[in-house]
Formats: C-alpha cells, sequence, structure tokens
C-alpha cells in the first residue's frame, strides 16, 4: 500500500509513473488528497473537542471543591453535549479513514523509473540470455506424452481425484520432483537464506499484507468456514512472519527461503498454453525472500538475480531474463525480472521464476519496520524470488534431454535423485 502523504506531495510524480503500469490514477489520488483534508479536520475538531472537555472536568472538580456547585452542574451539561460530539466526531473520522483505506489498496505500486513502458508481455525486454537451444530429433515428443509413457506424471489419475491441473508424480518422476526440491532448498540455505517451514493455508490479513488481496482474491482459493486462503506462493507466510515487528538494522538483511505446495485458480486460463505441466491449480515451489534497508533493495534484487542464474546453469537449462514492462509488472512489485527456460519440444520458452522488488509496498500493508543508526523507524523494502517453481523445470529437463527414448537427468542432480537416466 502506497503512503498517501508520499502522494500528496508527489502527485503529479506518481501519476505519471503509475501510467507506466497502464493506471489511470489522477481522479483517484485527487479524491483521496480532498478525503484525507476533511479527515485532517475531523481530527482537530475532534482534538480540541476532547481537550475542551479535559480543561472542563478539571474545572468542574475545582467548582465543587470551592463551593460552586451550580457552575460546576451548568459546566458538566456542556460537558454531556461536548461528548456526544466526540462520539459523533469519532464515528465520522472511523467513516473517512475506513474509506481512505479502501480507496488507497486499490492503488498499485508505483514501478520504478527504470520499468519500460509497455502493456503485456509482448512488451518485455529480454536483457540476458545464456545456453544453447537444443536440437531435437523428428521422434522427440512434449513432456506430456513422456511422462505417460515412461509412467512417471498420472494426469488421467489427477483429474479423477481433483481436476484438470492436479498431477499425480509417480515413481522416478516423483524422485526427480522431490530431488530437485532438496537441490533447491540446499543452494539457497548455502547462499545464506534460513530454511522455513510455513502454514500453507494463511488469514485475511496475511493475504492482504503482501498485496494479494484485495488485487488477486479470484485467483486464490478460500475456505469459507474457517475464512482463510490456501497459499498462492510461500511469499505470503515467509513475509507475514514480520508483519508488526521492527528489526534492528544490524539484522539486516533477512534471508528466508521455504518449500511448499502452492494454489492458483487460474481463471480464465484456456487451450495449449495449459497442456501438461504448463499451467497448474496445485505445483511445488521453493521460495526465497528478501527483507532489507531501502539503500541496499536494489543490491539485494540482483544478488537474487544471480544466485538463480546460477542455479539454471547447473541444471544446464537455456534461459533469458526479462525486464518486465509496466503493463505487465504485478500489482504489488515495483519491478520485476523474469527467468524463462526454454522448452524443445514445444518450441517455446516458459516463465519459471519472478524476482521482484516490492520497495516499502508490503511493508507498508504490514507495519514491517527497522531503527537505523540515528534510532529513527522506517519502513523496510521486501523482495521476493521463485527459486525455484518446480513444473515447468520439469517439462524442460524432460523435453531437452532426450535421446533416443531415454530422458538423460543433468549431473547436478544425480546424487538428489538416485538415478541419472530415466
Amino acid at each position: 500500500m502506497l503512503n498517501l502523504s508520499f502522494l500528496s506531495q508527489n502527485k503529479l510524480k506518481s501519476i505519471k509513473l503509475l501510467k507506466i503500469k497502464n493506471f489511470d490514477a489522477k481522479d483517484l489520488i485527487n479524491e483521496l488528497i480532498i478525503l484525507d483534508e476533511k479527515r485532517k479536520k475531523i481530527q482537530t475538531n475532534l482534538d480540541q473537542t476532547l481537550n475542551k472537555i479535559n480543561n472542563l472536568s478539571k474545572e468542574i472538580g475545582n467548582d465543587f471543591k470551592n463551593g460552586n456547585v451550580n457552575l460546576a452542574n451548568s459546566k458538566k451539561n456542556t460537558t454531556l453535549s461536548l461528548k456526544e460530539q466526540s462520539k459523533d466526531l469519532t464515528e465520522s473520522l472511523k467513516k473517512t479513514q475506513k474509506l481512505i483505506k479502501s480507496k488507497l489498496v486499490l492503488i498499485p505500486n508505483i514501478p520504478n523509473s527504470s520499468v519500460p513502458q509497455g502493456n503485456n508481455e509482448l512488451n518485455n525486454e529480454i536483457i540476458f540470455q545464456k545456453g544453447e537451444i537444443p536440437t531435437l530429433d523428428n521422434n522427440a515428443k512434449p513432456h506430456w506424452e513422456i511422462a505417460v509413457n515412461k509412467n512417471i506424471i498420472d494426469f488421467e489419475n489427477g483429474v479423477n481425484i481433483t481436476g484438470t491441473g492436479f498431477p499425480v508424480f509417480i515413481g522416478k518422476g516423483a524422485k526427480l520432483q522431490r530431488g530437485l526440491i532438496n537441490y533447491f532448498l540446499d543452494k539457497n540455505i548455502n547462499a545464506g537464506y534460513k530454511e522455513i517451514s510455513p502454514p500453507i493455508v494463511v488469514n485475511e490479513n496475511s493475504a492482504f499484507g503482501t498485496g494479494q488481496l484485495p488485487d488477486k482474491d479470484g485467483q486464490m482459493y478460500f475456505v469459507k468456514e474457517d475464512n482463510l486462503y490456501l497459499i498462492p506462493t510461500a511469499e505470503v507466510p515467509l513475509t507475514n512472519l514480520y508483519k508488526n515487528k521492527i528489526i534492528k538494522e544490524k539484522d539486516l538483511p533477512i534471508n528466508l527461503t521455504a518449500y511448499t505446495p502452492c494454489f492458483r485458480r487460474e481463471a480464465g486460463s484456456y487451450g495449449k498454453n495449459v497442456r501438461g505441466l504448463n499451467r497448474l491449480h496445485q505445483f511445488d515451489k521453493v521460495e526465497i525472500v528478501k527483507i532489507d534497508k531501502p539503500s541496499n533493495s536494489q543490491t539485494s534484487l540482483h544478488s537474487m538475480i544471480d544466485h538463480i542464474s546460477a542455479i539454471l546453469s547447473e541444471l544446464n537449462l537455456p534461459y533469458r531474463i526479462l525486464k518486465l514492462c509496466g503493463g505487465d509488472t504485478s500489482f504489488a512489485s515495483s519491478i520485476t525480472y523474469d527467468f524463462e527456460v526454454f522448452s524443445a519440444a514445444q518450441k517455446k520458452w516458459l516463465e519459471v521464476s519472478s524476482v521482484s522488488n516490492f520497495e516499502d509496498f508490503q511493508a507498508n500493508r504490514l507495519k514491517l519496520r527497522f531503527k537505523n543508526k540515528e534510532n529513527k523507524i522506517e519502513f523496510c523494502h521486501t523482495l521476493n524470488g521463485s527459486s525455484l517453481a518446480l513444473p515447468r523445470i520439469i517439462a524442460a529437463i524432460l523435453e531437452n534431454n532426450q535421446i533416443n527414448e531415454k530422458i538423460f537427468i543433468p549431473k547436478i542432480l544425480h546424487s538428489y535423485c538416485g538415478f541419472s537416466e530415466i
């Protein structure tokens, strides 16, 4: 959530930058500024009224003490009237504050000034590419055919048990998935990230704190009876570990990693892009989260990018990094870089990670702060990235490494999986 005082003081700049996200904030910001002026007036009137009540209470005590009973009773009547006014003002203040918040949460995070203009993924900038694109023979198959032929993923039984988008991993398919999870976690831990095993359901406040609500309400699985949400990413519980906390500057940055199942409704997804493992409703992912001070968050962002690049290099997967344009940058993100691996049998790039700096957008919602060297309280910056999401990584491994009816597993995974080929 953006800070209203920042929007007021930087109105024109904010409106201009939000246009990069194709969001016209002019009317909303103007309305918020007017509402904030109203809030200030109500607050001033309330403070003055409470101050009068306080002063009269002292006078009434002295009047009774000095025998001025009639005067004291007159002032008591005035106090009762003022208390009614204060009650009305308090109610009006609460309503105005609630209205301000309801409108403020509709405004996305202001994009970093380096985020390019653009409407959708077609306008993203490719900033780096590494690895040779595999050349496959004419008998090469997409991963969903490989998975069925090798009996390592059962899509049909997943549909029978739950529905589309819930595959069943079998035998070496299950071991490959588990091996990848352990490899990702080990890489992250060795890079200084602390492993956490968080809940995979969160309450409404937690989902709001990281920006999933209200923006992504329709994409989240909701348990109505308990008012709980299944997490779309471990970013949600990990970042919420520090909700309402004031961190010492010397303890920054905080580096966390977690493996969790993730759940996304993917409403509106259809067609060939959802085949096989391309787009699931339940999938496994290892996440990394950083909490840092503002002056260091861009350095932290690039360290995360370098870390994920190293993992994809060790997996020997061709990959590229894209800087997302404004129209493709998420509601809560200030700047995002996507990683894509090349899927040889499908002959297309598949997104496997998004690395984002949210700056203080999430921290403002979460009241996640730190005390600087001058003992002043500031909002932290929060960052997160997939390290990595498994389905499309598995798809690329299966498709890119098929030779003569065999699938060769990347060397780095041999000890994790217990086999070198399928």
